[in-house]
């Protein structure tokens, strides 16, 4: 079946090279890019009802031109297999412009430029990671439809934690910090002391 997101794909794929492992490109509006991101027509409810009706996911990320932190996130943490193999085993990600003026059509079918979803969303950090469970599609709001929020730049085990605890469901049982704290009591008990800065 051919499907906009097939095609879009395909449009993408010929239009870049291919990038190795944890490289990122800059694009022509300054925000690093990731062969695996979502090339989406901004429609989020659509995007996430699309992900979870293949058992993904949504993560959106929130990036601006210049932003040291989202360098960091790129070239870092996207730089490790486990988090990307992680990201694209359960997610779709759309990227976006907390500048930026692409029309965006939010879960409660409200149309905004990037900017103006950002500041509706209360986005004051970059990069700001929201994720969307497969659960949530349907929601009627963004509040709803939000599983998790990483506001700024996380570094690696806290960031690929912060996934397993939405994709683990984990995120409607107990808070973070507790998931934080029951994974490193964990890995104790197999005598790994994991590498969190």
């Amino acid at each position: 079946m051919l499907t906009r997101r097939l095609l879009l794909g395909v449009a993408a794929s010929l239009a870049a090279p291919r990038l190795a492992l944890g490289e990122a490109r800059v694009g022509d509006d300054g925000l690093h890019k990731q062969d695996w991101f979502l090339d989406s027509f901004l429609e989020l409810g659509d995007d996430l009802e699309t992900a979870a009706s293949e058992g993904r996911n949504l993560m959106v990320l929130i990036e601006q031109a210049g932003c040291p932190y989202c360098r960091e996130l790129h070239q870092v943490n996207f730089a490790r297999p486990e988090i990307t193999d992680f990201i694209t085993q359960h997610f779709d990600v759309i990227q976006l412009d907390l500048w930026g003026s692409r029309a965006v059509l939010d879960f409660d079918g409200e149309e905004l430029e990037e900017r103006k979803l950002a500041a509706k969303w209360g986005v004051n950090f970059t990069p700001t990671t929201l994720l969307f469970a497969a659960e949530n599609a349907g929601a009627e709001d963004a509040r709803q439809a939000e599983s998790f929020r990483l506001p700024g730049y996380l570094k690696p085990f806290h960031y690929l934690s912060s996934l397993e605890y939405v994709v683990s469901g984990e995120y409607r049982e107990q808070p973070f910090q507790r998931y934080l704290q029951d994974k490193f009591e964990a890995l104790r008990e197999k005598g790994i002391d994991p590498d969190v800065w």
